[in-house]
């Protein structure tokens, strides 16, 4: 099986960090930061604006840069089976 890693940006340095995606909705965004015993988990939730997803790792504030519409269409075209209707 291959990870879905995302890049977020912390607000406070700029830097960009890679992470392994958890799960992934258009309503929330749960990330992996690190491996094995010293890995935490971080749930990101869209904005007011729904341009952006933002939560907190740690004490810092990590963004990542895509709005709901663009992270609905990266589920569609990464597993189109959950949008069909099931057949009786």
């Amino acid at each position: 099986m291959v990870d879905e890693k995302i890049k977020l940006k912390v607000t406070e340095t700029g830097q960009l960090v890679e992470v392994v995606v958890f799960s992934k909705r258009a309503e929330l965004i749960e990330v992996v930061f690190g491996q094995g015993v010293h890995s935490i988990k971080a749930q990101l939730a869209p904005t007011r604006n729904g341009m952006a997803y933002a939560g907190k790792v740690m004490g810092r504030e990590v963004v990542y840069e895509r709005s709901r519409e663009q992270v609905q269409a990266d589920i569609d075209r990464l597993n189109p089976a959950l949008r069909k209707p099931r057949g009786r």
